[in-house]
């Protein structure tokens, strides 16, 4: 199974508001009787800045995805079985979630900040039950093992 965290949608508000200043700019270019090929390139490129604004906002970046064998985290893939340690730290930038593998210096940070509000709750429950999948570790459900799991 395959889970994909995107970003926050509301991070990308500027692009939207950059294209409608843009769409703006050419009514004032308009207003004023600038030359018909000012209006018509503030009001293309304004167009196409509000649309892809919009497209972003609709539909926006993926940050990180969670599959089976691996996760990849703005490109950035890893394997399930590299992965260490899954904790919160504290950065320059705010809380991140951490993800330390094997490999010395390459932790991962995923700013909780980027996700959508409540989905970062979510977000550590996934990764600690995928990363103790990757293990083989189960939770104790307190009782004890058949007669024939015997420990060694």
């Amino acid at each position: 199974m395959r889970t994909t965290y995107r970003m926050r949608a509301g991070r990308f508000l500027g692009v939207l508001a950059a294209g409608l200043i843009l769409l703006g700019v050419a009514a004032i270019a308009w207003a004023v009787g600038l030359p018909g090929a000012v209006v018509a390139v503030f009001l293309v490129l304004g167009g196409l800045v509000a649309l892809a604004g919009l497209g972003i906002l609709l539909r926006p970046p993926v940050l990180l995805k969670l599959g089976k064998d691996r996760i990849e985290v703005r490109g950035v893939k890893t394997e399930w079985t590299d992965v260490t340690e899954v904790g919160r730290v504290e950065t320059t930038h705010g809380e991140a979630l951490a993800l330390r593998t094997k490999h010395k210096d390459s932790s991962v940070l995923i700013p909780v900040r980027w996700l959508p509000p409540g989905r970062d709750e979510q977000l550590a429950i996934d990764l600690r039950e995928r990363l103790n999948a990757a293990h083989g570790y189960t939770i104790w459900d307190g009782t004890a093992g058949e007669d024939a799991d015997r420990a060694e």
